[in-house]
């Protein structure tokens, strides 16, 4: 079943042979002495062979199980050396490119063979820069690289990872790329958006109409105090209407890449005091109190969009007010990161809270902690997932800390250093 081990069976008989020629020519003693070492012998080489055909076996599974996988990969996989070589092209490989592997393998690519077509897609996954629309998605210099690339006719849509294959010493021996046709899925996510816009456009139109009716009918002195209570409560209405349409359109934006950042220095004290002030009337009228902690240090300067971060600090500060308790406080805090490049901003306030096990979903799209749903029915559950889009965008983080019934703690970063603001959201749209 070994056949490693055939060496060995065919070694027995030949030690028995010696023992048994050499037994009457020597004394007892050593007759002994003689076969204990050959014994000795035959069980360490037994051994040896033994775990040397194991280990042999065992490579030879791992090697047939990774050949497996790379074979069976959805995602093509291509290597080749520094000189471009191309030296492995697995199955999903040569249904992308639409080639047998057996008319690339050992071939070595060159820019100019662009010009043919059977190697023209290739061509521009080895060479992204011949592709026409590239995003890098990693920071030059950086592996793996990442880059989306964009064909028309036909219609691709790829995520190239590259990666480098070094020997033991670190030598550079060639390159692994790893690409992932994301075409359908792209599709769908476009038609989905496509749908969201035109029927938040459409919706946008009479809701604006109702509000300005409303606004209009408000102005009627000659109304009595259940006609007044019900124009307010059908103002309070569309605005949230409103709201939910803006929010699904900026979902739609931000899933196609298109919320478009316009990025410029600020002083994170002014534009935290400029968002109170809109604010505070809202927060008076829900009789919640709004303090702002000042830092007792200057700051430094920040980059950022002023209407997309003013959206995001909105929707935080929003939460705060609408889920807080009767005569509540809402807390804005802003300090610098220990030893790091960001500052820090918090909004605290002393609401409901957030069960244990929400808030690890909170940033999630249409998520609603139950006793959020309880506490106020109006809502749709999209303010924090953009929050947290906006502030990624801008190279920061949020999270949010709470205890149920004793409120919460809402953080987000900023990058002091305009170089962690993600590359694909510094240039304009």
């Amino acid at each position: 079943m070994w056949p490693e081990l055939r060496i060995i069976w065919a070694l027995l008989p030949l030690l028995a042979a010696v023992f048994v020629i050499s037994y009457g020519s020597l004394p007892a003693f050593l007759n002994v002495i003689q076969g204990g070492l050959l014994l000795a012998s035959g069980a360490a080489f037994f051994v040896g062979v033994y775990r040397t055909a194991q280990a042999e076996r065992k490579n030879s599974a791992e090697r047939s199980e990774f050949k497996n996988i790379i074979f069976n990969l959805e995602d093509a996989l291509v290597v080749y050396d520094e000189s471009f070589e191309i030296l492995f092209f697995n199955p999903a490989a040569e249904k992308l490119f639409k080639t047998n592997s057996d008319l690339v393998l050992g071939r070595q690519l060159q820019p100019q063979d662009i010009e043919k077509p059977a190697f023209r897609l290739l061509v521009q996954i080895i060479f992204p820069s011949l592709a026409p629309s590239v995003v890098s998605r990693s920071k030059a210099g950086e592996y793996p690289q990442i880059v989306d690339l964009s064909f028309t006719e036909p219609t691709l849509e790829l995520r190239v990872t590259t990666s480098p294959i070094n020997d033991d010493s670190g030598k550079l021996l060639g390159f692994v790329k790893i690409i992932h046709d994301r075409t359908r899925e792209l599709s769908l996510i476009k038609s989905k958006n496509e749908f969201l816009t035109v029927a938040s456009h459409q919706l946008r139109t009479p809701v604006t109409d109702i509000t300005w009716a409303v606004e209009e009918l408000s102005k009627d002195a000659t109304l009595n105090e259940n006609s007044r209570s019900l124009v307010e409560n059908t103002k309070i209405a569309t605005r949230e209407l409103l709201k939910i349409i803006e929010d699904l359109l900026n979902i739609a934006r931000i899933e196609e890449g298109h919320f478009g950042y316009h990025f410029e220095s600020a002083d994170i004290v002014e534009f935290v005091n400029k968002i109170l002030a809109q604010v505070a009337p809202i927060a008076r009228k829900s009789g919640i109190k709004v303090y702002f902690d000042r830092p007792k240090e200057s700051l430094p300067v920040v980059t950022i969009d002023f209407q997309k971060l003013s959206l995001a600090l909105d929707n935080l500060l929003g939460n705060a007010i609408r889920y807080n308790v009767e005569n509540g406080e809402v807390i804005v805090k802003v300090d610098k990161v220990l030893n790091q490049p960001f500052l820090e901003v918090s909004v605290k306030d002393t609401g409901i809270g957030i069960p244990a096990d929400d808030i690890s979903k909170l940033f999630g799209k249409f998520f609603r902690a139950e006793n959020a749903l309880k506490s106020q029915t109006a809502g749709s559950g999209l303010g924090l997932y953009i929050a947290k889009n906006i502030i990624q965008s801008h190279g920061g983080r949020v999270w949010a800390e709470s205890e149920l019934n004793r409120g919460s703690v809402f953080h987000f970063t900023l990058p002091t250093d305009p170089r962690l603001i993600p590359q694909h959201e510094v240039a304009t749209e």
